[in-house]
């Protein structure tokens, strides 16, 4: 691997360790010992994403989970992925999703009692779609 490639993993592992905190592309960038705009590129032209939209994906992946798995508030997962609004976070997650993070939860945990019988906590939501063969619409 090169020693570009290699300062750039560092950068994206940076991100991943720190998704629910607030991350600014300069202090990415100097963890993987890059200017912000040469991180940026170099990161959108490997990955496909920008660092920003990695960091999004990360937040809602969690957040998905916690809101089929934990019985906390939306407005607690919220803040525990890393926002600190609710109405961003929701309409972020809306358009991510298809869905409002409440929507989300009620369709899954609904999928949930049909088809497995059992409290809902117990199910990951990676375990539900690939059981049920697809993804909530």
């Amino acid at each position: 691997m090169s020693s570009r490639l290699r300062r750039l993993s560092v950068g994206r592992a940076f991100i991943a360790d720190n998704r629910f905190e607030a991350v600014s592309l300069s202090r990415v960038a100097a963890q993987s010992s890059m200017s912000p705009s040469h991180f940026l590129r170099l990161f959108s032209d490997v990955y496909g994403e920008t660092p920003n939209e990695f960091l999004i994906r990360l937040r809602v992946e969690q957040a998905k989970a916690m809101l089929v798995t934990e019985s906390a508030s939306v407005s607690d997962i919220c803040e525990r992925v890393g926002y600190t609004s609710l109405g961003s976070f929701s309409s972020l997650f809306s358009k991510r999703v298809g869905m409002a993070p409440t929507a989300y939860r009620r369709r899954l945990w609904a999928m949930s009692a049909e088809h497995f019988r059992f409290p809902v906590q117990a199910i990951p939501a990676c375990y539900a779609f690939h059981f049920l063969g697809k993804a909530p619409n």
